[in-house]
Parts: structure tokens; sequence; C-alpha cells
């Protein structure tokens, strides 16, 4: 017997980037304007060009720098 999904609703709601059929999309607004926040606490450069999935990226490796992410 297989397990129901509606047992578990948020078993499936972490999904790697690299694997997101909308990953090769510009980046959302939000995502623009956490990671611009983000680069600005980190001293890092903003970078306006990334696509869904790497700004996803990006964000986690700036809140594990920043410490925002805990």
């Amino acid at each position: 017997m297989t397990d129901n999904p509606k047992d578990h609703p948020t078993g499936n709601a972490e999904k790697n980037p690299d694997d997101w059929t909308t990953g090769d999309e510009p980046m959302t607004g939000a995502q623009a304007s956490y990671l611009k926040t983000l680069s600005e606490e980190a001293g890092a450069e903003f970078d306006d060009t990334l696509t869904k999935a790497d700004a996803s990226k990006r964000i986690d490796a700036l809140q594990a720098e920043t410490g925002r992410g805990a």
C-alpha cells in the first residue's frame, strides 16, 4: 500500500532548485528584493540576472553567511 500524500502535505515542500521545472526563468520580484537585502548585509555583489533556481541557491548561501536563515 502506498502512503497517502495528504497524510504528509509538506513532504515535498522542499525541492532541489536544480529539479525545478521553472528554474531557468528569471528570478521573481520577491527573490530579487530579498537577495538584494541579503547581498547588502553580506557586502556581496547583487546579480539581477540570476534565474529562479540560481537565486534560490544564492539566497541559501547568503542566509548561511549572514545568519538570517537560522
